[in-house]
């Protein structure tokens, strides 16, 4: 079991905003971004801050794989 983040990489694109703004916005580092592009865990804080930023909730931007 893991995760995906393809539906975050999908709402930055309808949102028309690049990765480096969400990034800012949400105060993530790069190597957060980098783990999350390899589809690797990361801190549910980052998750609640990028929701935050994205105004959204967590099943917009991450779903769990079986």
């Amino acid at each position: 079991m893991g995760v995906s983040y393809k539906r975050l990489w999908m709402l930055i694109i309808e949102k028309d905003l690049k990765k480096a703004q969400v990034r800012q916005m949400a105060n993530v580092s790069a190597s957060t971004f980098s783990k999350m592009s390899k589809n690797e865990y990361v801190a549910l804080d980052v998750l609640v801050r990028l929701c935050i930023a994205l105004d959204c909730e967590l099943s917009d931007i991450v779903e769990i794989v079986r």
